[in-house]
């Protein structure tokens, strides 16, 4: 029995037991771990709670072979589209069977069905709202970047499977096969470990003390970078905030692999590339020696440079590839910073990380209007959560990116914002939601917002409108205003002081403003449309753009 795959087999259990509202009824036990599975897997590669997995579950009748489906913001006219496809081994845990090649091929069949906006699917009512989305994001002439992940607890495809991959014709920059499995699973939740290491420089280095901080400045091969993430990979970036956005699907690391195979560019790599911010608890090197140190280094994480260290290791592993890289070199600069110097590593990300956009949620997290929010919440019995690894769940817990949502949709009235730009909610629209803000105001806006998703998850009509997966935000937004409008008071209005009545009004008229709201966004859509079906890809493309913002104001 392979350790790894014993460790999955008993989270799976975990899940199972513990988490049994989150997978779909009526499944026998082996069906429940399957399901627990692709869970686990959606959760850990993509960074995100159980819950929000469970959003992304597609799998039955109808998936057209998709297990899960994760759909990205629009980014420079592109969006990614994560593609999860699930084999689970029941009772063979020693981690050795590959992913079985007709796997391989129905995902193969799958992409190359699910980007046509022409194509007609049998899809269920899980997929269909999200495929038309992407279908929809497509015919607006927004460019798809996928990302196949095909996981198992066991090894890779085999050969003869890769090469039917490689006769499929898909553009190398655009679709990305990933393979994700039980040692994948457990190396994430290993990253707490610290990573110590050796790592050569080359030439002269400037090393300091510098506000009682040792700092170094120097440039590193960048075959060191390649076998550094060889031995240790995403162990490296525990405390980066970006995940490792792909080779192809990246504008920038795409350019950074350019730079390296081009043999008349390479030698000016240093000169080009940002280079690595580097922190750690401390580093030593042979101060007798006037360059070329061999550091010696405890604690290592790459704060900023993520990016460039993933794609130098996955450009010069290409087993194609026989370029030298001798002589190509990358800055670095290695802080040497105690363990209580926390908020000093946060401003060094928020300033450095530049190349691509970032989830600013943990930089913003130790804002002074964060922290008033979590002690103003605590005050009215609930647990606001400022940055990711605060755990916890529950109808008394508020995450501070749920928080800025339900704000933009419901009392900032931007609705269309609050669901497509997510990754600016922390960024540019960050002082449009937090600006004179209290935590009562903050706290009805979620309640509102609950109420509506939970009738978007579990529909209490057994034909619910075809609009409802995509109008959460505005029928959120229109609930706002009605317990406004029907409480006789302004936003402004609202404090701690009438938190609780506001709050009893809409559990006790949740069901009439809810219904009440759905008939005006019908309305709207009737003004905008007239009398006539309305296809999801323009239902999608109707609440993105935010057409029926004026029909419903």
């Amino acid at each position: 029995m392979n350790i790894n795959a014993s460790i999955v087999d008993q989270r799976l259990t975990g899940i199972v037991n513990d988490h049994a509202n989150l997978l779909p009824a009526g499944l026998d036990l082996t069906r429940q771990r399957s399901v627990a599975f692709v869970l686990l897997c959606m959760s850990t590669m993509l960074d995100i709670p159980l819950q929000e997995a469970a959003e992304l579950i597609t799998e039955g009748g109808q998936d057209q072979g998709v297990d899960g489906l994760h759909l990205g913001e629009v980014e420079d006219g592109e969006f990614t589209v994560t593609i999860f496809q699930a084999k689970y081994k029941h009772k063979d845990l020693s981690g050795a069977p590959n992913f079985p090649e007709n796997g391989v091929e129905k995902a193969i069949v799958t992409v190359s069905a699910l980007f046509d906006p022409a194509r007609k699917l049998l899809m269920n009512e899980q997929l269909a709202p999200i495929v038309e989305e992407i279908r929809s994001l497509i015919r607006d002439g927004y460019i798809p970047l996928v990302r196949v992940v095909l996981c198992n607890n066991g090894a890779s495809w085999v050969v003869s499977a890769q090469q039917r991959i490689d006769q499929t014709g898909f553009p190398t920059h655009q679709v990305l096969w990933s393979h994700f499995n039980h040692d994948s699973i457990v190396g994430v939740l290993q990253r707490r470990r610290s990573v110590d290491d050796s790592l050569k420089l080359d030439g002269k280095a400037v090393i300091e003390e510098f506000n009682y901080r040792r700092v170094l400045i120097g440039k590193v091969p960048v075959s060191e970078i390649a076998e550094l993430f060889n031995r240790h990979d995403d162990l490296l970036l525990e405390r980066n905030i970006r995940r490792y956005l792909g080779l192809h699907a990246n504008r920038v690391n795409s350019d950074i692999q350019g730079t390296l195979t081009d043999p008349t560019r390479r030698g000016e790599f240093y000169f080009y590339n940002n280079g690595i911010t580097m922190i750690c608890r401390k580093f030593r090197h042979n101060a007798l020696q006037g360059e070329n140190y061999q550091l010696k280094i405890e604690g290592m994480q790459i704060i900023n440079g993520g990016q460039t260290c993933k794609t130098i290791q996955q450009t010069l592993n290409q087993p194609d590839l026989f370029a030298e890289f001798q002589d190509v070199y990358v800055l670095l600069r290695l802080y040497e910073l105690a363990d209580d110097d926390q908020d000093f590593v946060r401003e060094i990300t928020y300033s450095t990380n530049s190349q691509n956009p970032v989830d600013l949620r943990d930089l913003r997290s130790n804002d002074e209007i964060q922290r008033q929010l979590e002690i103003a919440m605590t005050n009215l019995g609930y647990s606001y959560k400022r940055q990711r690894e605060d755990g916890g769940a529950g109808s008394t817990v508020i995450t501070a990116n749920i928080a800025a949502e339900a704000v933009l949709a419901v009392w900032r009235r931007m609705p269309q914002q609050a669901k497509f730009r997510r990754k600016e909610h922390f960024g540019k629209l960050y002082e449009i939601i937090f600006n004179q803000i209290h935590a009562a105001q903050i706290i009805l806006a979620v309640l509102i917002f609950r109420l509506v998703e939970n009738e978007r998850k579990r529909p209490d009509d057994a034909n619910p409108p075809d609009f409802l997966p995509y109008a959460s935000h505005y029928i959120a937004m229109l609930i706002g205003d009605a317990v406004l409008a029907e409480n006789f008071i302004s936003f402004a209005d609202i404090d701690h002081r009438n938190f609780a009545t506001l709050a009893a009004f809409l559990q006790v008229n949740e069901n009439r403003l809810y219904r009440q709201s759905l008939v005006k966004v019908q309305d709207g859509l009737n003004k905008l449309y007239g009398i006539r079906e309305i296809s999801l890809q323009q239902l999608s493309a109707t609440f993105r753009r935010g057409d029926l913002l004026e029909f419903l104001n």
